[in-house]
């Protein structure tokens, strides 16, 4: 790396220099195609050629410049779809449950997908992005496709598309996300699944989750700034786009929002003649109840149980079934901008559905000997609020060491347009003892893994946004700036003690040189092999590392990326890649 004032405190061993490069036909059921039986064709292959398709970042580019009319986005969408063998409307058979919002959205679908699973259902269910490997981003009955069946279906769709290319079209394959949407559609249909969970990859409106004409019901979380280059820069614009999941007759429900944006989606709705419903306060079903016991942590997951609730039960009802909880005394719109969806008393499947849902990389604490593993992949200003309140929290009803130090180690890193100084100076009260920056690579070269392979970006690319990064954080630190009014209240906290160094953070050119530096081998589960000497090179890695062999309890906060924190996983939870 150039210039020396960037090096001082970067650690950046084993750098390559080198960036990664690398009419419709007739209508016919994509079953009636067999598996390709050619030697090689396995999961890696598979994953390696959806690779080469466009990947997310290029996709927004794309997006962005034919935003003019975003309409013809949906419309290749449904061409794509039809020479894949599907139309539209055999869509319907899969009683979809489509979901969108700016936070708490995966969230919403884990509980709404689990709920209905206790009721016995077979449940498929669409996410992104994955954490370890693709095939989490589809799932039945909450586990993700086996990688014979994710290989099978690949295949299939992947020769089908190649089959029925039309050589005066531009585009002969559609991108990454795009052929997952059409391979989770052929996934659902040809396993039977009794319902589907959708949820939007971004936006809504011209998502291309929003072919689905009849859905049995929709849901939007909670709403905040992200995206802003593709949704629009205010709340209300990005509701605009959430909104545009609605159908008419459709039933959809969402959670309390600001005035603004809560009146477009009202808006939204009214245009088109669908039913919408604010959810009322989980609060409200527990009264003359037992309270309700959630699988994931933090208390704005309670807003998400909330609204997947309320989708269950519409589901539920929508279907003919009799057990959907006895109603409550009704009451008024909190707002008066909407009717007040229903208030019921959980069924005894709602409550365990909920108690048991689970979902990776949001509000996980993964406990291992004297470290403490808090990941979140918070990437807004919304959710990283919602992020330090809980690992503030946590801090604070954690069991203090009998003796002996706490260390406490932020791990960050952010992509795309997000504001990445706004994020890190709402992380700054937490006190950090360390702050580690490293690109989602959980190795210098990912070519033995595919379902970690990027092409968008080069190595060089992304170590010099770490390095932004710590610059961004430098200053904050030097600054000693208070946090922002209305921000996180303060929680009273232990005293910390004084930094001995300027900055106390350190660069590292993957995942894996970073949690070797961090666990200091004390990570009973997490044992690599003897790490390069040149992460002790740097003065504050050579002291640090002796803090952190001595301390009682390390707390490491890994957060600002859902793809960091799936790099983490991988390497913290190896059973994930198996």
């Amino acid at each position: 790396m150039r210039g020396s004032s960037l090096g001082e405190s970067c650690l950046l061993p084993a750098v390559s220099s080198r960036g990664a490069t690398t009419g419709v036909a007739a209508r016919r059921v994509l079953s009636a195609w067999p598996a390709p039986q050619e030697p090689g064709m396995e999961y890696q292959d598979a994953v390696r050629t959806l690779n080469t398709l466009q990947t997310n970042a290029n996709y927004l580019e794309q997006v962005k410049r034919q935003r003019g009319d975003p309409q013809t986005q949906l419309e290749a969408m449904k061409l794509y779809l039809a020479r894949s063998g599907l139309q539209v409307e055999d869509l319907d058979q899969l009683n979809i449950i489509h979901i969108t919002g700016t936070k708490g959205k995966g969230s919403t679908c884990a509980f709404t997908e689990r709920i209905l699973r206790s009721y016995g259902l077979k449940t498929g269910f669409f996410s992104s992005p994955h954490l370890v490997q693709v095939r989490e981003r589809i799932r039945i009955n909450g586990q993700p496709i086996s990688p014979e069946l994710f290989t099978k279906y690949f295949w299939r769709l992947y020769h089908r598309l190649e089959e029925t290319k039309d050589d005066s079209s531009c585009v002969s394959m559609p991108g990454y996300f795009r052929f997952l949407t059409l391979m989770a559609f052929h996934v659902f249909l040809q396993e039977k699944v009794d319902l589907a969970v959708m949820e939007v990859g971004i936006g809504g409106a011209y998502d291309c989750t929003n072919i689905v004409k009849k859905p049995v019901v929709c849901g939007v979380s909670s709403l905040g700034i992200d995206h802003t280059g593709l949704l629009g820069d205010t709340m209300e614009k990005i509701a605009w786009q959430k909104g545009g999941i609605f159908k008419c007759g459709i039933p959809a429900f969402t959670v309390l929002q600001p005035d603004g944006p809560l009146a477009v989606l009202r808006d939204r709705a009214q245009q088109i003649s669908c039913p919408l419903y604010l959810c009322p306060p989980l609060e409200a079903l527990e009264e003359g109840g037992p309270l309700l016991t959630l699988g994931l942590e933090g208390e704005h997951q309670q807003s998400n149980a909330a609204l997947a609730l309320q989708l269950a039960r519409c589901w539920l009802q929508q279907k003919g079934y009799q057990d959907t909880g006895e109603l409550k005394a009704s009451r008024p719109s909190l707002l008066g901008q909407l009717p007040l969806a229903p208030v019921f008393q959980p069924t005894s499947h709602m409550q365990h559905g909920l108690r048991d849902t689970e979902w990776p990389g949001r509000t996980q604490l993964l406990r291992r000997g004297p470290l403490t593993w808090y990941l979140d992949g918070a990437h807004t200003t919304s959710s990283m609020q919602a992020c330090v309140r809980w690992f503030r929290q946590a801090l604070h009803s954690r069991e203090r060491p009998g003796g002996g130090s706490e260390v406490r180690v932020l791990l960050f890193n952010s992509t795309g347009d997000r504001d990445s100084a706004a994020l890190l100076k709402l992380l700054q009260p937490c006190q950090f003892d360390y702050t580690i920056f490293c690109p989602n690579l959980t190795e210098v070269s990912s070519t033995d893994n595919a379902d970690q392979q990027n092409f968008t970006v080069t190595l060089d690319q992304v170590l010099l946004r770490c390095l932004a990064h710590q610059q961004h954080w430098s200053r904050l630190h030097e600054d000693q700036a208070s946090p922002e009014p209305g921000g996180p209240a303060p929680l009273l906290l232990a005293p910390r003690p004084a930094h001995t160094h300027s900055t106390s953070s350190l660069v590292f050119s993957c995942i894996s040189h970073a949690l070797q530096w961090i666990s200091q081998g004390r990570d009973p589960v997490f044992q690599p092999t003897s790490p390069p000497r040149v992460l002790f090179a740097h003065p504050v890695a050579g002291s640090g590392a002796i803090v952190l062999q001595e301390a009682a309890a390390i707390h490491v906060l890994v957060t600002g990326s859902l793809h960091l924190v799936g790099g983490v996983l991988k390497l913290l939870e190896p059973s994930l890649s198996q």
